[in-house]
């Protein structure tokens, strides 16, 4: 039984370290203000330091109600027998409440069955963790059809222009001297990221301290992972190549581990910590999808820039990085697609592949051949009418083989509406 004296503590020293002075308007407020109105447990789930904790606390600043942060190592010897003396002294210390809020609640074994109880005696729940298992088998037993998931990213440039106080119109993103200041924005935002607090402070050693975090806490001590050499080597390889096709196989052989099944399971690890997305090769046959290839990306062009992932001079591995980032915001079921020629993202809508991307720093000369084409080979397997190249700063409308080519500045369609 933990110590009913130092929990109190504990619960009155958070208490202290409350909102911080400026709230960004996230995009995901107008869905968590409707989801409270409905019964669910809702859990916001994401990167370590992307921003849950404050929006947890922005919800608990307008519907009051009890919060603990689990990730606190005061913490460690709290188990789940412990709930119990917990919500005494929240009822001792605030009155009864309603609203119940859980920072990192995935570090406490058997969290769920406390959850339920909650649930089921009709009190709200909002949760937050920063590993995606905590919503695989644990809620599939004791919490089906009762939670609802929220993802949470790094800023998108609609909230990093909030953050920087600058106010848009659809309209200004036409008008010439409007144009040129979201292009200065957009140029920060390429390099800097979304990170909320990297963004505020500009300290790079801030960056390694979340990656060391990821890396230890989320993977290496989550999963008891013996080998931590070649979990490093795996992550930091990847990282070198993001937006890369990757073979599992072959990273076996590079990082002489057993199989590439322990290779698929440690890419399985990275993805639930949320800082490296792995996506498929589209195709129909399902046995196929799931052997070929795979291309791989990460959570934010800071963390590759300065991780020392070399990154900074390779910018269109970083536009497509950060575009598909915005697809995964956009809850986009995304592909690629290679014959002769590659396009970087085909979207899935039910049963039906409806959108076509490719993404190019620049269109030249000597690359627009291969880019076209590539998107080309895409429209034509899906009978698509429409196909879109993302690029940095270009724009331009053309026809090619009956089908319309929109060239759009990637910093344009972040911002339509």
């Amino acid at each position: 039984m933990f110590n009913r004296t130092q929990l109190k503590e504990i619960i009155l020293d958070q208490q202290q370290r409350q909102l911080p002075t400026q709230i960004i308007e996230r995009e995901l407020f107008a869905t968590l203000e409707e989801y409270v109105k409905n019964p669910f447990v809702i859990i916001l789930i994401g990167l370590r330091r992307v921003g849950k904790s404050t929006i947890l606390q922005h919800l608990k600043s307008k519907y009051p109600g009890y919060y603990l942060n689990f990730d606190d190592e005061r913490l460690i010897h709290f188990g789940v027998e412990d709930f119990q003396l917990l919500e005494e002294i929240f009822l001792e210390l605030f009155g009864s409440a309603n609203f119940f809020y859980f920072d990192e609640i995935q570090n406490i074994t058997g969290w769920e069955r406390y959850i339920r109880r909650l649930h089921d005696s009709g009190k709200k729940v909002f949760l937050t963790g920063s590993n995606a298992t905590m919503l695989s088998k644990e809620l599939g037993t004791h919490l089906t059809g009762r939670h609802l998931e929220v993802a949470v990213f790094p800023f998108s440039f609609r909230e990093f222009l909030t953050l920087k106080q600058y106010s848009y119109t659809q309209k200004d993103l036409f008008l010439l001297e409007k144009k040129v200041k979201l292009k200065e924005y957009f140029k920060e935002y390429f390099m800097e990221g979304g990170l909320p607090e990297y963004l505020l402070t500009k300290n790079i050693d801030y960056l390694k301290t979340i990656y060391n975090n990821i890396l230890y806490k989320d993977i290496i001590v989550r999963y008891k992972l013996p080998a931590e050499k070649a979990i490093k080597e795996l992550v930091y390889y990847t990282a070198n190549n993001v937006s890369q096709e990757i073979s599992f196989n072959s990273i076996k052989k590079m990082l002489q581990v057993g199989s590439a099944t322990t290779i698929k399971e440690y890419f399985d690890y990275v993805e639930n910590s949320f800082l490296i997305f792995l996506v498929a090769k589209f195709d129909y046959s399902l046995k196929k999808q799931i052997y070929a290839n795979k291309k791989m990306y990460i959570i934010d062009n800071a963390l590759a820039i300065h991780l020392g992932f070399r990154l900074s001079d390779n910018f269109g591995c970083l536009l497509e990085n950060l575009v598909f980032i915005e697809l995964k915001r956009r809850k986009k079921e995304i592909y690629y697609t290679t014959n002769k020629q590659e396009c970087d993202f085909v979207l899935k809508e039910g049963t039906k592949i409806t959108t076509a991307l490719q993404v190019c720093y620049e269109l030249t000369a000597k690359n627009k051949e291969r880019e076209v084409q590539g998107l080309l080979q895409a429209l034509r397997q899906f009978h698509l009418p429409i196909g879109i190249i993302l690029t940095y700063d270009q724009e331009e409308e053309f026809k090619e083989e009956h089908k319309l080519i929109q060239v759009i500045p990637v910093w344009k369609w972040l911002l339509q509406e």
